[in-house]
C-alpha cells in the first residue's frame, strides 16, 4: 500500500491545491496519534487544508483495520462540504494507490429525513398543520404549498434529506413529514424497509468515511444507541464549538404548553390525562409569576407544581402501555415521547443535580421557558468521547494565549485522570497584513442595550456602499441583525439586495449571497463560522460588537462564579474566552484564499479601548489594522471596482441513501462501482438504494432501486388506505373495505382497472419501442394471466395466454410467465430469450424462499448458483387482487420494453423509463 506521503501529494493533485507544509505535518501527526492511540489537538489555520490532512491518514487507517473512521462536524455547510466536494474528489485521486477505492456516507438525526410512515398516514397530524393533500388547498395557505412540495418531493428523493429540499421549508411544514427519535417505530415500524434513516445508516456501515455532526456524535456517545457502526477513530472539526454543541444537546426544557400537548396526545389512549391537564395549568401560573434568570434553589411553588405533572405523567405512561402481546402503533408512540418527554424534564430539575444549572426565560412565541443543562460537560466528554477511541480535536481556533490548556480543560483533558493528549499549531499559509484590514471605528460611541445606534446605521450604509454590496454582516443577536436588515432595505432601495437568516435555510441563503456581489447576507451565530465564501462575493465582514456572553446568561454566570470562588478571573476565563473564540471565527470569514482581499470592520470601540482589547486583537487573524475611516473606505471602493467575478457556486447535491451525491454510492462511480463491489452480507441481498442494493453497474441498479421503490411505496399505500384513528377518514356509518380500506367515496378515490389501463396507454405511447403490432406471450392458466387478456385489449397488443408452452416465437416482443410447474422449464426460457424480447417473470409473491430455491434446484441450478441466477421471479407482487397484480405486470413489461429500445441490450431487463416521459407519468400505476 502505498505511504501517507505519496497519498497525501495525489490527493493535493486531485483537488487541484498546492501542498503546504502545515498539513503535511498534521497529516503525519494524526497517523502518529492513531498509532499511538493518544489524542491530538490541532490548531490548523484557513487555507491548511486541514480536512485532506485529516481525510488522508483516516481512509489509510479504514482500508487497514477494517473499521469506519467518523469526522464530526460544527456546521451543515463543512458537512456538504466534505462530502459534496473534498471526498468525491479525494475517492478518484486514491483510487489507483489503494486496493480499493475510498467509500464514505452523511449520517444525520432522524429529524433531518422524511419518515415513510408518517407520509402513508402512519402517524397522527400535528394539530397546527395540514397533511392531507386531498384536502389542501394550494391557495389556501403557506403552509399547504410547503406540504404539496413536501409530498411531491417526497416521491422523487432518494436520500429524504431535508437539506436536497430547495428552496426550504418552514419547521412547522417539515414536523408533518418527521418524527423524532422518541416518536419513531423503530425496527416494530411496518415500514422499515422504505425508512430513509435505517438505509442510510445500514450503507454508513461499509463506509471508509462517515461524516455527521457533534450533537448527533454525541448522543450515539452518551446514551449508547449504536447509531454510528464501531469505530476507534474520530475526528472532530469546527472543535472550537464542541463544548456548547454537546451542552446544548443535554439542555432540556419545560413549558406548560408542552404538558398540556402531550396530554392532548394522548387523551385518546389514557383517561388520565385531564389531571395533567390540570398539573399544566398550574404550572403555568407558577412559571409566569417567576423572574427571569438563573434559580440559585428550586422555589417551593415550582417544586409543587412540577411534581404534580411528574406525578400526573408518571400514571399516564403506565395507561399508555400497549396490552401484552400487541405492539404500539404510530399514535401510541407520539404519544408516549411526548409523555415520556415531560415526566423526564421534571423529574431531573426535581433532582437537582449538583452540577445542574436552573434558569427561566421568556419566549414571544412560547412563553415562559424553565430550561436545565449542566455547568460543565468536562466530565462526560472524558468519559464518553475521549474515552474508548482515538479523538483528533481541530480547528483555526483552539489556542488561546500560546496554549491548548484553556480548551483543553473545557473538554477534560486536564487534572487528575485525563488522558493523553498533545497540542500542535501547524499555522496558517496566508500572507493576512497583505491580504485584509481590520478595522476598528473608534468614532463610535460603545454599543448599549438599546440596539443598533443611528451612527452605526450610517457606518454601515457607508461601508456597503463603498464595497457596493458583498458585505456579511455578523450580529450579536437575531434583533439587531432583523434591524439592521431593514433599515438598509428602505436606504438603499433596491439597489443592492439585503438577505436576512431566517427569511430561508442558512445553505440557501450562502449560495444567494455567493452568487451575487451585489448583495449582503447579515445574520448572527449560525454565520458567524462555517460559511465559506471565497472570491468577490465577500470583500467586506461588519461585525456589529464584540460578542460576549449575555451578563444575565445563565450558564455563563454560573461557570464564572464557579471560577471565582477558586480563586480564578471568571470574567477572562469565560466571557472574554468566549469572546475571542467567536471573533476568531468571524473574522476568519473573510480571508478564504491566497488571493482573497478584504476588510473586517468592527463597529465596537471597546476593541482599542478596553482592558482586554489586547486579549481580544491577539486571538486574531494579524491583519493589518487601523482606525483610519477614509482609507478603509477608498479600500473597499478599489476592491470593488477591480473585482473579478464571483465564484461559481455549486447547486445542492441530490443524494443517494449514504447521502453521497447522485449517481455515487458511497463513494464509487461508474465502472468502479462493478470492479470493487461492496463486501458480501449475510443472507439475501437487500433490495433498497445505494450500497444496500446488489453490485450490478451504477445505471442498472438505480433503475432497480428507483422501479423497485416505486412497487413497494404502492404496496404501502393500498395497505394503509384507511387514515390512522378511530375510524378517522369515514363518514358516519360508512363501512369499512376489504381488508381494512375504506368504503368507496370515503377518502380520496382509488383508482379503478380502467384507469390503469388509460394510463399505462398513455405510458406506453411515449415509451421507445412500443409499436402497434406489440406482440405479448403470457404463459400461465390462473386468474392473473385470465386479467392480462382481459386488460389488454385497450392496449392494442397482440396477445397469446398458454398454460405451458414457453417457446418464443420469432419477433416476439415480451414473455410473461406468471406460473410455474414441472413443464415450465425455467433455464431454458432464459437460454432461449433472442434479441428484442422482455422477459418478465411475475410469480413469487406467494411463494417462500424455501420453495424458490426448490424450484429452481429442480430446474438444474447448482446450488452455487443460487443466489446469482437471473431465475424468473423478477416481479415480487405485493399487491392484494389479480387485476392489481396484473396491472404491475403490464407496467413492468412498458418499462423493461422502453430500456430494451434504449439500450439494444438483450440481456438487461431492468430498463429506465423513458427519459421524455411526462413527469406525472413516473410512477409506476399500482395505485
Amino acid at each position: 500500500m502505498a505511504t501517507l506521503d505519496e497519498l497525501l501529494h495525489a490527493a493535493v493533485q486531485g483537488v487541484g491545491g498546492i501542498e503546504r507544509p502545515g498539513q503535511v505535518a498534521m497529516a503525519h501527526a494524526v497517523q502518529e496519534a492513531v498509532e499511538k492511540d493518544e489524542h491530538l489537538l490541532v490548531q490548523a489555520g484557513t487555507g491548511t487544508g486541514k480536512s485532506l490532512a485529516y481525510l488522508v491518514p483516516a481512509i489509510l487507517h479504514a482500508q487497514a483495520t477494517g473499521k469506519p473512521a467518523v469526522v464530526a462536524t460544527a456546521t451543515l455547510a463543512l458537512q456538504a462540504q466534505i462530502v459534496d466536494r473534498d471526498m468525491p474528489r479525494l475517492a478518484d485521486a486514491l483510487a489507483p494507490l489503494l486496493r480499493r477505492r475510498p467509500t464514505y456516507g452523511l449520517v444525520k438525526g432522524r429529524r433531518n429525513y422524511l419518515c415513510a410512515h408518517k407520509l402513508q398516514g402512519g402517524f397522527p397530524d400535528d394539530e397546527d398543520g395540514l397533511f392531507d393533500v386531498g384536502e389542501v388547498d394550494r391557495a389556501a395557505s403557506r403552509l399547504g404549498q410547503e406540504v404539496v412540495r413536501l409530498r411531491e418531493w417526497a416521491e422523487a428523493t432518494e436520500s429524504g434529506d431535508r437539506d436536497e429540499l430547495v428552496p426550504g421549508v418552514s419547521e412547522r411544514a417539515w414536523r408533518q413529514v418527521s418524527v423524532s427519535a422518541h416518536e419513531c417505530m423503530g425496527g416494530k415500524c411496518p415500514m422499515i424497509a422504505e425508512c430513509f434513516v435505517e438505509r442510510s445508516r445500514e450503507a454508513a456501515k461499509e463506509c471508509d468515511v462517515i461524516v455527521t455532526n457533534h450533537s448527533f456524535m454525541a448522543i450515539d456517545s452518551f446514551e449508547g444507541r449504536q447509531m454510528l457502526p464501531e469505530h476507534d477513530l474520530l475526528v472532530v472539526d469546527e472543535g472550537h464549538e464542541l463544548v456548547d454543541r454537546v451542552t446544548s444537546t443535554v439542555t432540556d426544557e419545560i413549558t406548560a404548553n408542552a404538558v398540556a400537548a402531550a396530554a392532548k396526545r394522548a387523551s385518546r389512549l389514557a383517561e388520565s390525562t385531564e389531571a395533567v391537564d390540570d398539573a399544566a395549568a398550574f404550572l403555568q401560573g407558577v412559571l409566569d409569576e417567576l423572574p427571569e434568570g438563573r434559580l440559585t434553589g428550586i422555589p417551593d411553588s415550582l417544586g409543587l407544581a412540577l411534581a404534580r405533572v411528574r406525578d400526573t405523567t408518571r400514571q399516564v405512561q403506565s395507561e399508555l402501555k400497549p396490552e401484552k402481546g400487541t405492539e404500539a402503533d404510530g399514535t401510541r408512540k407520539v404519544a408516549q415521547a411526548a409523555i415520556d418527554e415531560v415526566f423526564e424534564n421534571t423529574s431531573r430539575v426535581l433532582e437537582e443535580r449538583e452540577l445542574d444549572v436552573v434558569w427561566v426565560s421568556r419566549d414571544p412565541r412560547r412563553g415562559t421557558v424553565l430550561r436545565v443543562a449542566p455547568m460543565s460537560v468536562a466530565m462526560l466528554l472524558r468519559d464518553k468521547v475521549f474515552g474508548d477511541r482515538t479523538v483528533v480535536l481541530t480547528s483555526a481556533t483552539l489556542e488561546l494565549g500560546g496554549t491548548f490548556d484553556a480548551v483543553a480543560g473545557t473538554m477534560g483533558l486536564r487534572g487528575e485522570g485525563a488522558p493523553e493528549w498533545r497540542g500542535l499549531d501547524v499555522g496558517s499559509p496566508f500572507d493576512y497584513p497583505q491580504q485584509a484590514i481590520a478595522y476598528v471605528a473608534q468614532h463610535l460611541p460603545a454599543p448599549g442595550r438599546d440596539g443598533l445606534s443611528d451612527a452605526a446605521m450610517d457606518e454601515i450604509e457607508a461601508l456597503v456602499r463603498a464595497a457596493g454590496g458583498r458585505t456579511l454582516g455578523l450580529f450579536s443577536s437575531m434583533r439587531a441583525a432583523k434591524a439592521a436588515t431593514e433599515e438598509m432595505r428602505k436606504r438603499f432601495d433596491g439597489d443592492i439586495g439585503f438577505l436576512c437568516q431566517g427569511e430561508d435555510q442558512v445553505t440557501t441563503l450562502v449560495r444567494q449571497f455567493a452568487r451575487d456581489p451585489k448583495t449582503c447576507l447579515f445574520g448572527t451565530l449560525t454565520l458567524w463560522q462555517g460559511v465559506d465564501v471565497p472570491g468577490s462575493s465577500c470583500q467586506l465582514v461588519i461585525i456589529d460588537r464584540i460578542p460576549f456572553p449575555r451578563p444575565d446568561d445563565p450558564l455563563a454566570s454560573a461557570r464564572s462564579q464557579a471560577i471565582a470562588r477558586m480563586g480564578g478571573n471568571g470574567f477572562m476565563a469565560v466571557s472574554a474566552t468566549h469572546a475571542a473564540l467567536r471573533l476568531a471565527q468571524g473574522a476568519g470569514r473573510l480571508i478564504r484564499r491566497s488571493d482573497d482581499r478584504g476588510v473586517v470592520a468592527f463597529l465596537d470601540s471597546r476593541m482599542m479601548t478596553a482592558r482586554y482589547a489586547g486579549f481580544l486583537q491577539r486571538s486574531l487573524p494579524p491583519f493589518w489594522p487601523t482606525t483610519d475611516r477614509d482609507r478603509v473606505l477608498a479600500a473597499l471602493r478599489r476592491l470593488d471596482e477591480t473585482a473579478p467575478p464571483p465564484v461559481e457556486v455549486r447547486e445542492p447535491a441530490l443524494r443517494g441513501a449514504t447521502g453521497a451525491l447522485s449517481g455515487t454510492t458511497m463513494g464509487r462511480v461508474g465502472e468502479d462501482a462493478a470492479e470493487h463491489p461492496s463486501p458480501p452480507r449475510r443472507g439475501p441481498p437487500p433490495r433498497g438504494r445505494g450500497p444496500a442494493a446488489r453490485a450490478v453497474g451504477p445505471h442498472r441498479r438505480d433503475r432497480r432501486a428507483r422501479l423497485d421503490l416505486r412497487r413497494r411505496r404502492g404496496a404501502a399505500r393500498r395497505r394503509r388506505a384507511r387514515p390512522v384513528g378511530r375510524g378517522a377518514g369515514r363518514e358516519p356509518g360508512a363501512a369499512a373495505g376489504r381488508r381494512g380500506r375504506p368504503a368507496q367515496g370515503a377518502g380520496s378515490r382509488r383508482l379503478g382497472r380502467d384507469d390503469h389501463v388509460v394510463r399505462l396507454n398513455h405510458r406506453a405511447r411515449h415509451t421507445g419501442g412500443m409499436g402497434d403490432s406489440f406482440s405479448l406471450r403470457v404463459v400461465g392458466d390462473g386468474p392473473v394471466a385470465d386479467a392480462l387478456l382481459a386488460m389488454t385489449p385497450p392496449l392494442g397488443w397482440d396477445v397469446t395466454v398458454t398454460a405451458d408452452d414457453t417457446s418464443i416465437p420469432d419477433g416476439l416482443d415480451a414473455l410473461v410467465v406468471t406460473s410455474h410447474h414441472d413443464g415450465v422449464d425455467g433455464p431454458a426460457i432464459l437460454a432461449a430469450l433472442g434479441a428484442g424480447t422482455a422477459y418478465v417473470g411475475a410469480m413469487g409473491s406467494r411463494r417462500t424462499q424455501a420453495r424458490r430455491r426448490e424450484w429452481l434446484l429442480a430446474q438444474g441450478v447448482a446450488p452455487g448458483e443460487l443466489d446469482t441466477v437471473r431465475a424468473p421471479i423478477g416481479l415480487d407482487i405485493g399487491a392484494d387482487s389479480p387485476a392489481e397484480i396484473a396491472v404491475s405486470i403490464l407496467a413492468e413489461v412498458v418499462a423493461t420494453r422502453a430500456g430494451r429500445a434504449a439500450s439494444g441490450s438483450v440481456s438487461d431487463r431492468d430498463g429506465a423509463i423513458h427519459p421524455d416521459l411526462p413527469p406525472g407519468e413516473a410512477t409506476c400505476p399500482r395505485g
